[in-house]
C-alpha cells in the first residue's frame, strides 16, 4: 500500500503493478502474492521470476536461442536460473544471500578486529572490496566502528583477502 501511495496515483485509476518474486514460490504463495497486491489498492497484478527480471534488466537477449546465466543475488536468497527463449529452462533458489555475507563480516570483524560495525558498514565493505576470485592487486579497506571493550570509536583497515575469507567461512 506504502508503495502504490509514493507512486502518487490518483484515486479515480488504479495502478496496475509489477512484482518480482523469487522462481522457486508455490501456487499458493503466488496467489497470496497477487491478493496482497489486489488489496493494497493495484488494479491488476502482473508476477515475474527474480532471475528474469534481472536478466531483462541487464540488458540480456532473453528471448534469443541462447542461453544465459543469471545469478540474483538478494538480500535473503541467491536464485541462479538458467534464461532462453523467453522463459526460465532452469532454476535453483537458495537462502543464503546478502544479508548473510553481511552478518559474516560484522562476525568477522568482531572477532579479529575486536571492532562493532552496523549493517550499512558491512554492506560497504561487501560492495566495495568482497569479491570471490583473488586479485593481482588485493584492495584495503577502511572500516570505522565501535571498539569492543570500550565503545569508544575505532578505525581498522581491512584487506580484501579478509573478507573473502570471512565469507567463505559462512
Amino acid at each position: 500500500r506504502a508503495f502504490i501511495k509514493e507512486a502518487d496515483v490518483s484515486n479515480v485509476f488504479k495502478p496496475r503493478v509489477v512484482v518480482c518474486i523469487p522462481s522457486g514460490i508455490t501456487e499458493v504463495e503466488r496467489r497470496a502474492v497477487e491478493e496482497a497486491v489486489i488489496q493494497a489498492g493495484a488494479k491488476a497484478v502482473a508476477l515475474i521470476e527474480e532471475p528474469m527480471a534481472a536478466a531483462m534488466g541487464a540488458g540480456l537477449p532473453v528471448n534469443d536461442a541462447t542461453g544465459n546465466m543469471v545469478v540474483d543475488i538478494g538480500g535473503g536468497t541467491t536464485e541462479v536460473a538458467v534464461i532462453s527463449l523467453g522463459g526460465i529452462v532452469s532454476s535453483r533458489s537458495i537462502r543464503i544471500a546478502g544479508n548473510a555475507l553481511d552478518s559474516a563480516i560484522i562476525n568477522y570483524l568482531k572477532k579479529e578486529n575486536q571492532i562493532n560495525i552496523g549493517d550499512k558498514m558491512a554492506e560497504d565493505i561487501k560492495v566495495a572490496i568482497a569479491s570471490a576470485y583473488e586479485d593481482d592487486e588485493e584492495g584495503v579497506y577502511e572500516v570505522r566502528g565501535r571498539d569492543v571493550a570500550t565503545g569508544l570509536p575505532k578505525t581498522a583497515q581491512i584487506k580484501e583477502s579478509e573478507i573473502r575469507a570471512a565469507i567463505s567461512e559462512n
